[in-house]
Parts: C-alpha cells; sequence; structure tokens
C-alpha cells in the first residue's frame, strides 16, 4: 500500500505571517504485496509448465504365436502407402482381394479414412448380430515399405479421435505387399 509521509517536511523560505505555503508530502510506495504476488505468478507457472509434460501412448503389440480369428464382419484392415495413401477392404483379405474390393482414400476430414472408420461403425451398431456394437471394431493397421512414421502416427490419432477400442499394427501379409507394389 502506499503511504504519505507526514512528517514535517514543509517547506518555507520565510514565515510571513497571512501567507500560507502549501506543504509538500512525500509519498512511499510499499512493495510487499507486490513481491508476494510476483512470487505467487512465479510458482503458478512453474507448477503449470512442471504438470504438463507430453505423455507417451503406450503401444502393446500382438505376441507372436498363434492367431486368434476375428470375425470377418468386425474387421477394418487399413494399408498405409507413401504420400498418404491409404489403401483399405473389410473382412476377409482373400475375398476382399479376388473381388477387388480394395480401395483407395488418404487423412482428408470428410472423405478421408476417419469417415470410413465412423461408417464401418454405424454399421455394427445398426447390425443386430454384432455382440459388441461399435466398440466390436477391430482396426488392422498394416503400414508399407514406404509408409513414413507420420502416416502411422495418423493413423493412430484416427483411431483415438474415432473412439476406436481395438486395434493393432500388423505387418502387411505377402498378398497385401504384392499389391502395394503393384499400386506404385
Amino acid at each position: 500500500m502506499a503511504a504519505i509521509d507526514t512528517s514535517n517536511t514543509s517547506v518555507s523560505a520565510k514565515s510571513r505571517p497571512g501567507v500560507h505555503r502549501l506543504k509538500k508530502y512525500s509519498l512511499r510506495t510499499d512493495m510487499t504485496p507486490m513481491v508476494d504476488l510476483g512470487f505467487l505468478l512465479i510458482t503458478f507457472f512453474v507448477f503449470t509448465a512442471e504438470m504438463s509434460k507430453p505423455a507417451v501412448t503406450k503401444l502393446v503389440m500382438p505376441a507372436e504365436g498363434t492367431q486368434t480369428t476375428l470375425g470377418e464382419s468386425d474387421a477394418l484392415t487399413v494399408m498405409l502407402e507413401k504420400n498418404n495413401v491409404v489403401y483399405y477392404y473389410h473382412g476377409d483379405p482373400g475375398k476382399a482381394f479376388a473381388e477387388g474390393k480394395i480401395y483407395a482414400t488418404g487423412f482428408a476430414v470428410d472423405k478421408g479414412i476417419g469417415n470410413i472408420i465412423r461408417e464401418k461403425q454405424k454399421l455394427l451398431a445398426a447390425n443386430p448380430a454384432s455382440r459388441e456394437g461399435k466398440d466390436g471394431l477391430m482396426l488392422l493397421i498394416k503400414p508399407g515399405e514406404e509408409a513414413s512414421y507420420q502416416n502411422v502416427v495418423d493413423m493412430l490419432d484416427e483411431a483415438m479421435i474415432n473412439n476406436v477400442k481395438e486395434y493393432a499394427i500388423l505387418k502387411p501379409e505377402k498378398e497385401e505387399v504384392d499389391y502395394l507394389n503393384r499400386k506404385q
């Protein structure tokens, strides 16, 4: 707080009767509350900067050994390739390759892989035979030889954004590698 020093420090050249000079008081500012506020702000920023460290997502890779079976209607396989090209198919790979039902897309917001995931989740939610509904979607991510690390991270982001509960990063099968090599 500011305090006014009222000690008798009036300035008068000569004291004459009838002439009154204004007294000049000196002003003294107490900086204690300002220092307290400064330390509180410094403490706040130190704590918030320390608590907001980036977190790493735990990635669990499938164990080597016998494969588990997956319902054909629950599977969506995504093959990543260079230049942000994403190939995808539903269900069994042998059937998808035989019938030519492999489609290409990208990471665009409106017509990209995120939209495909949402459509698949809607189909699973509407299917009465699906025991888990939209949470039953199993997303199989298979990066090709030319896929960048950024493509894999973008695909994991799409899985998180669309609330995909089950996903795995796998090596592409031989027929998938052959397909990706033909498309280049």
